[in-house]
């Protein structure tokens, strides 16, 4: 029975809201019939929830993908969120100096103590793992290697102690990384380098002979690392993920000093900057390496 009852309830109510009703609009001189429209519950339902759908979505659809939704109290505009992005850097940059800092001390009551201090690592702009990562050299650096031994085989200035000044043109430089150039040295706008983005944990290659001067991590370069070359020559390396030489280290053309990477504010992904300075002045780098 209890079944029963409700089904004619159901019955009930879903004749109420088929149930039509006439919506009449008369004239208000002559009472003439204008215009009239049948409804029912069912149909007014449905065209208020349709309605209400519609507006919903257009809402939703404004404020995800138009600059209104920055109208909405507490939502950042482009300015804080730029600000916010900012901050995240310079306190991850923070914790990392922290890190060096207490590092340092640590090492420091290490010594004092008479114990073997903790081995200091640069430090990595990810968790990724570099052990992988094979240093073979390819025919091309072997042909180069093979031309530059016949070019200085009878070269007595290259064992001689007092070596005579070269210009940099005369230098053979190698290719620090295979790639595509996506930003050419400009000294107008301060771009005093080219970058060349290569294939992800692509290993960086010495340029010259020489020795590492510089082996750290800045807040807008990343892991940069700078070499001492003959005829006043320097070049460096910026934006690199992980270091694999220290200063005082003594290198060779072509010998692995870093893995390519993304560290740094001043990147916009995974790259090489490339820099090299002639005698205290910025060259452009492409007049003397040919990257692609």
């Amino acid at each position: 029975m209890t079944t029963i009852k409700r089904v004619r309830r159901r019955k009930l109510l879903m004749n109420k809201l088929k149930h039509k009703y006439r919506l009449v609009f008369f004239n208000d001189n002559t009472f003439e019939e204008v215009w009239h429209l049948r409804l029912s519950l069912l149909n007014v339902l449905s065209v208020v929830g349709t309605v209400s759908v519609f507006l919903v979505t257009v809402v939703v659809i404004l404020m995800a993908f138009t600059p209104l939704r920055e109208f909405i109290p507490g939502y950042p505009n482009q300015s804080m969120q730029t600000t916010i992005v900012h901050n995240a850097l310079r306190l991850d940059s923070l914790e990392n100096e922290i890190r060096i800092r207490d590092q340092y001390f640590a090492n420091l009551n290490a010594l004092i103590s008479g114990e073997e201090p903790i081995n200091f690592e640069t430090s990595k702009d990810s968790a990724k793992n570099f052990t992988n990562i094979k240093f073979t050299k390819s025919v091309h650096d072997s042909m180069l290697r093979q031309r530059i031994e016949e070019e200085e085989q009878f070269n007595f200035s290259v064992s001689s102690k007092s070596k005579v000044e070269s210009s940099i043109s005369d230098m053979h430089f190698f290719t620090p990384i295979k790639g595509i150039v996506t930003n050419v040295y400009s000294a107008a706008e301060s771009h005093f380098g080219v970058d060349i983005v290569a294939s992800p944990n692509e290993v960086v290659k010495a340029s010259l002979d020489g020795t590492v001067t510089l082996a750290s991590w800045t807040a807008e370069t990343g892991n940069i690392i700078q070499l001492q070359h003959q005829n006043n020559v320097i070049s460096i390396y910026k934006h690199n993920a992980s270091l694999l030489k220290r200063i005082g280290n003594i290198v060779k053309a072509g010998d692995a000093i870093a893995i390519i990477g993304n560290s740094g504010e001043l990147t916009t992904g995974p790259h090489l900057h490339f820099e090299l300075w002639y005698n205290g002045k910025p060259v452009n780098p492409a007049d003397y390496i040919i990257f692609n």
